[in-house]
């Protein structure tokens, strides 16, 4: 038994030799100049920290704190069964090309019962933004995690279109209008 566990540890070490040395002659012949492609190795390179600042618009708007508060109010506003139609379709984008379908959402009985409040905004570009929210029908939770996009338009942060639209979808509605 000691001798065939002897072996075994040679045979071992016999492996690795042998994985060891093919590496070396596979290195070897990749590092040979004595022939084959003539271009030259790529020259490594050290990345240089930077000392200027980011752009504070890589993803986001300039003043990502003043939109993001926009946004909120705006979302909430959009959202408020007190706010008249007209004043809901300057905060939806295309909202002059959108009525019909703000009066379907508006006209439901229970889009006339929804409110929004924003848990949080994700800037994905300057001009648009992940938003999560909670739906609520009549005071009760109906959507915790809901989530939509805003999108600036005309200097005013509002709901995007595909936003309104998901909503209508979910209301049953087949045919909330042009536009969805």
């Amino acid at each position: 038994m000691v001798l065939g566990s002897d072996l075994r540890r040679r045979n071992g070490r016999g492996l690795a030799a042998a994985v060891v040395l093919a590496l070396a002659a596979a290195l070897t012949a990749c590092g040979d100049d004595s022939g084959g492609d003539d271009t030259a190795p790529p020259s490594p390179t050290v990345e240089q920290p930077t000392t200027a600042e980011p752009s504070p618009t890589a993803t986001g708007p300039a003043d990502s704190a003043a939109a993001e508060k926009e946004i909120e109010e705006n979302w909430e506003k959009f959202f408020d069964p007190a706010v008249p139609l007209k004043d809901k379709q300057d905060l939806l984008e295309d909202g002059d090309k959108m009525s019909q379908v703000l009066d379907s959402f508006s006209g439901d009985e229970r889009g006339g019962q929804v409110e929004a409040t924003v848990n949080k905004v994700a800037f994905t570009s300057p001009t648009e933004a992940d938003v999560t929210y909670t739906l609520t029908l009549k005071g009760a939770t109906v959507m915790p995690d809901a989530t939509g996009t805003a999108v600036e338009q005309d200097d005013v942060w509002k709901v995007s279109v595909k936003t309104l639209c998901g909503l209508v979808g979910l209301s049953g509605n087949e045919s909330p209008g042009p536009g969805c």
